[in-house]
């Protein structure tokens, strides 16, 4: 929409409420509302100031103001909230200079748009996240000094086979069996639906939803692939309809890639292609219908993948999906496909224009912004610098021979090991001014704390095994 028809739209639907919001480092929404009397023309191009120094990561107290500009095209009727209300996504600048602000990861993921542009390499990145989640009927969690305890719990989860329901009607799903069951073993059918529902109210591309593999309600809703920014904007909104849809249903909708032990955990494997005009830059005669680029791109993911994972699986919890012979890749390998290849290109369509990449690392912790624009840096290096990805590897990874296994790379196993590679390999990241050496000494800086956080406190496992030593 232009400004405009955001103003028609606000005054068609007699809008009370203008809501504005925006992403911090770590993708979570803030926001704040004002009066619809303050949406006019100049609120597009004055913004609205804030204090900057509140948001995790971003300006010191003596710093603050900030300003929020709203992007007319992001406009939507917020549907939970009872006032009539509409809601912007915004960018932030900075009020003296009005310059995008360096730490806002959608002011970087225009900057990684324009420097593809301006590479001439291409015209559009096209990124495709299939991100997963759990929905939980009870949460509970506590840490202090002297406990510790988390508990979750779904009607359809295998751990509730005895539970007192009232009546327990059975139809538990057994664990890593969730994968496409129909009712009654698949519950959250409807919930799903209205998901789905709300995400096409709020103008959301949606291609298909489904359990996922994981007991305890774990699912899926894919979105059709947009460009770079546009996706980042609408998995903001899918997770905000996500988490608002179980909510508003008694439920509870989390992100986290590994709730539960010995069971699958979340991802969001993320396709991607690059587009120069109507022309798909990855489509070619080398293997599985790629292109040089295409090769050349994947080589740059699987060069830089050990710091990738710094922004594309950014907590702690991330690194307790990525273990080794399990359903997340972790191996620096790629496939056509093989989905225990860290890249794998998949071979639904003849098609050129389908021709991708699909990286299946990264999980939905992931802030959208900074995922997608470092992946497209690291595949633009690939292709500058022809890094090409050696042979491809057209079998199960889980399953190979010791002395063969041993040969392989991996991914970090920790949250450090990827910060610490992070570190020590960024400048293609900062090709451009994309990234500043600023927003990744601060990124490093902010998630070591949350590092040592989990690094410092005792785990409950600990008394099992230590207690009586």
């Amino acid at each position: 929409m232009t400004v405009q028809e955001v103003l028609a739209l606000a005054k068609s639907r007699e809008v009370r409420m203008v809501d504005l919001k925006f992403s911090d480092i770590h993708g979570s929404w803030q926001h704040f509302t004002v009066p619809v009397n303050e949406l006019t023309e100049s609120l597009f191009m004055e913004g609205l100031g804030f204090d900057g120094s509140s948001i995790r990561g971003w300006k010191g107290i003596q710093a603050s103001d900030m300003l929020v500009i709203p992007d007319p095209t992001t406009a939507f009727i917020d549907p939970f909230v009872e006032a009539q209300t509409i809601s912007l996504i915004c960018d932030v600048e900075d009020p003296i200079s009005r310059e995008p602000y360096e730490r806002s990861p959608r002011g970087i993921a225009r900057l990684a748009e324009d420097y593809l542009k301006s590479s001439g390499l291409g015209d559009a990145a096209y990124f495709g996240p299939e991100a997963e989640f759990f929905v939980f009927d009870d949460v509970r969690y506590k840490t202090t000094s002297n406990e510790s305890h988390y508990r979750v719990d779904s009607e359809e989860g295998i751990w509730g086979s005895d539970s007192d329901e009232f009546p327990n009607q059975g139809y538990k799903i057994r664990h890593k069996e969730g994968y496409l069951p129909v009712p009654p073993l698949d519950k959250q059918m409807d919930l799903r639906n209205e998901m789905v529902l709300t995400m096409m109210d709020m103008g959301l591309n949606v291609e298909c939803q489904h359990h996922e593999v994981a007991t305890g309600g774990q699912a899926e809703i894919d979105l059709r692939f947009d460009t770079l920014l546009a996706m980042g904007d609408a998995m903001c909104k899918y997770k905000y309809v996500v988490k608002n849809v179980a909510y508003r249903n008694g439920k509870s909708a989390t992100f986290m890639p590994k709730p539960l032990f010995e069971d699958n955990g979340s991802g969001m494997h993320t396709h991607i292609s690059l587009w120069k005009g109507e022309t798909p830059l990855f489509a070619g005669d080398e293997y599985a219908g790629l292109s040089e680029e295409g090769l050349y791109a994947i080589g740059g993911i699987l060069a830089h993948a050990p710091a990738l994972c710094a922004i594309t699986n950014p907590t702690n919890n991330s690194y307790k999906r990525l273990v080794p012979g399990f359903e997340a890749p972790v191996t620096l390998a790629y496939s056509a496909r093989n989905r225990s290849a860290i890249c794998r290109i998949p071979m639904y369509s003849d098609s050129p224009r389908a021709k991708r990449v699909e990286f299946r690392c990264p999980d939905p912790t992931a802030n959208p912004y900074l995922a997608f624009s470092a992946l497209l840096m690291a595949a633009i290096d690939g292709i500058d610098n022809k890094i090409h990805p050696g042979e491809p590897m057209d079998k199960n990874l889980y399953d190979l021979a010791p002395e063969e296994a041993a040969n392989l790379k991996h991914v970090p196993d920790s949250l450090k090991g990827s910060l610490d590679a992070l570190a020590a390999d960024h400048d293609f990241l900062t090709r451009g001014g994309v990234f500043t050496e600023d927003f990744i000494n601060n990124y490093i800086e902010l998630k070591t704390e949350e590092y040592d956080a989990v690094r410092l406190r005792p785990h409950p496992y600990e008394f099992h095994l230590y207690y009586d030593v």
